[in-house]
């Protein structure tokens, strides 16, 4: 093979690697179009209907104060939403940028709490921007001390378990690891959000503007690792069964 034919072929790793950062862009433009549609919508008073009918259809019929399904599924989702609270999130974060240091992943680890506080940052000012009042047909179901647009239990699970799966999968070669860790912290940042409509203390236009926002400054924080991490400003992988060894 000539140097020129060799020049032309694409590393495996490289390939993947360059289907990622696709995605990732990809994910940041389209939720950053869909939160100022939803936004807009939710200014303009059009999602009320449906906001209004999606909440009312999770509760039992003519008992708005009743959430379906027996007690013991009232107080699952009150777990999950749990998932997306100040106190699991900070110990969730401490705990990565704890996994990250013993590594010897000194500057990953700054990286990831800085990414996580600046979504932090900015999710407390989009709602105090907006300032949307809390649903008042039901009751609700789990105490809240902040306005409801965008659902800061939506944004901050999908800004902490998106962006630190997607940081973390950063560091690591293996393809199902990959895979893994960014599954599990999609699922997570689902379930926290269906369980703040069910529990009738968020509008869905609310959550589902959480979730994109969320995941469009996950998805940020990842081009911005991978750009770091390509320029050596932060450290390589860990090699699969390496010991830990990074690249």
């Amino acid at each position: 093979m000539s140097t020129k034919q060799q020049a032309a072929v694409t590393p495996p790793g490289r390939f993947a690697l360059h289907h990622w950062t696709s995605l990732a862009l990809l994910v940041l433009g389209l939720g950053l179009l869909a939160f100022i549609g939803i936004a807009d919508e939710v200014l303009e008073g059009d999602t009320m209907r449906l906001d209004r009918w999606l909440l009312l259809a999770l509760r039992a019929s003519g008992d708005p104060g009743d959430p379906l399904g027996p007690v013991w599924v009232e107080e699952m989702f009150r777990d999950f939403t749990a998932l997306g609270g100040i106190g699991v999130l900070s110990l969730l974060t401490l705990a990565s940028v704890g996994y990250l240091w013993l590594q010897d992943l000194r500057r990953v680890a700054w990286f990831v709490l800085a990414a996580i506080l600046g979504g932090l940052l900015l999710s407390l000012a989009l709602k105090t921007g907006f300032d949307r009042p809390r649903p008042d047909l039901v009751s609700h179901g789990s105490m809240v001390h902040t306005s409801s647009f965008p659902s800061g239990h939506s944004m901050l699970s999908a800004v902490v378990y998106l962006t630190g799966g997607a940081l973390l999968a950063v560091v690591h070669r293996a393809r199902r690891l990959r895979v893994y860790l960014i599954g599990c912290s999609v699922l997570a940042t689902l379930l926290v959000g269906v369980s703040r409509v069910y529990l009738g203390v968020h509008w869905p236009s609310d959550v589902l503007a959480g979730w994109v926002a969320g995941a469009a400054w996950a998805a940020a924080c990842w081009l911005a690792a991978q750009w770091l991490q390509e320029r050596g400003r932060i450290e390589g992988r860990i090699e699969k069964g390496d010991g830990g060894n990074i690249t």
